[in-house]
């Protein structure tokens, strides 16, 4: 669990394909102590919980997006 300190210089980042550009939606963005782990939140909830991610891990994500692999279909 990220403390307050580890979140208080996050550089929070919203994708420009969310709606309206600032809609329901996640923002991340990397930890300032240097570790390359990288902070994910809700949007609609700045002050709610927070997903913390090593790099590799966030790279793996953000390739399988890139390529395709959660490319759901519509229901």
């Amino acid at each position: 669990m990220p403390t307050p300190e580890d979140l208080a210089n996050v550089a929070w980042h919203i994708s420009t394909k969310s709606e309206n550009g600032g809609g329901s939606c996640v923002e991340a963005g990397p930890l300032a102590d240097g570790s390359g782990r990288v902070a994910v939140r809700h949007s609609h909830h700045p002050d709610g919980q927070v997903i913390v991610y090593t790099r590799a891990e966030w790279e793996a994500f953000t390739g399988g997006v890139k390529d395709g692999e959660f490319d759901f279909p519509s229901p």
